[in-house]
């Protein structure tokens, strides 16, 4: 009876060895193949992280490559048609004298289109916008806005230098200009502010007083999706508040 109870429990030792044994390796197996599949998981968002960034880079320069056209289309192009336009009317006064009253008016519209089309010109093109100080770039196109609009536009910017990059400069400006162009289009605001900081960390704040609007039931526009984009490539953050009756506020910032 000894010998029999000795081989049963080695039978059931051997058998509990063998469980153990193999629950480990199903353990070992499932973790393994677990870690290989989130692996898997990592890298294939690394790679889609990378494709995103390398398609947000590409339409990056192809937009900025066809606002340098119309810019340059603009200078070139418009600008010389309205000075020979200028000249033709100029010589009409010349020929005649009676008429002067009435083509000086004319003169007058065609100058004032011309310093449009040279304000529009020089906001559309990067290399203008790169050569300034961002703050004076935002200035300046508040400025010529203001002059054909009935919105109330304010800046406050912080006497802190911004150490920028020319693409990080370039890109942070055609933020707000795509913004801005929002507001203009939809918001129908009465005032809206702009407060550019360099201290403690770099934030450009676009605030009006417009209608508003749900951002749980309206999902974002295609112009919202490519600045949140622009905004990842020069390492900053893209966060939109707003709400029916109480304005839009659109803050970029540094991480």
């Amino acid at each position: 009876m000894p010998i029999e109870y000795y081989k049963i429990a080695l039978g059931i030792f051997v058998c509990l060895v063998f469980v153990s044994l193999t629950t480990l390796f199903s353990y070992l197996l499932a973790r393994l193949y677990i870690t290989k599949v989130k692996k898997h998981a990592e890298e294939m968002h690394a790679k889609d992280m990378e494709y995103q960034t390398t398609l947000t880079e590409t339409i990056v320069e192809t937009q900025e490559q066809l606002l340098q056209n119309i810019s340059r289309d603009l200078h070139d192009d418009a600008g010389q048609q309205i000075t020979a336009l200028n000249f033709q009317i100029e010589n009409y006064k010349h020929d005649h004298p009676e008429e002067v009253e009435r083509l000086s008016v004319l003169s007058q519209s065609l100058n004032h289109l011309s310093q449009s089309v040279r304000s529009i010109s020089h906001s559309l093109s990067s290399q203008l916008v790169m050569q300034q100080d961002l703050g004076k770039a935002i200035r300046n196109e508040l400025e010529r806005l203001q002059k054909n609009s009935r919105i109330q536009f304010g800046i406050a910017v912080s006497d802190a230098p911004l150490l920028l990059k020319d693409d990080e400069k370039l890109i942070i400006y055609r933020i707000f200009q795509e913004s801005l162009n929002n507001c203009l289009k939809h918001a129908r605001a009465k005032n809206i502010n702009v407060e550019l900081l360099a201290s403690p960390k770099f934030k450009l704040s676009i605030k009006d007083d417009g209608k508003g609007f749900d951002l749980h039931e309206k999902s974002l526009s295609l112009g919202m999706i490519t600045m949140k984009r622009r905004a990842e490539l020069i390492g900053c953050t893209l966060q939109i508040a707003s709400q029916p009756g109480q304005g839009t506020q659109l803050v970029l910032s540094r991480n």
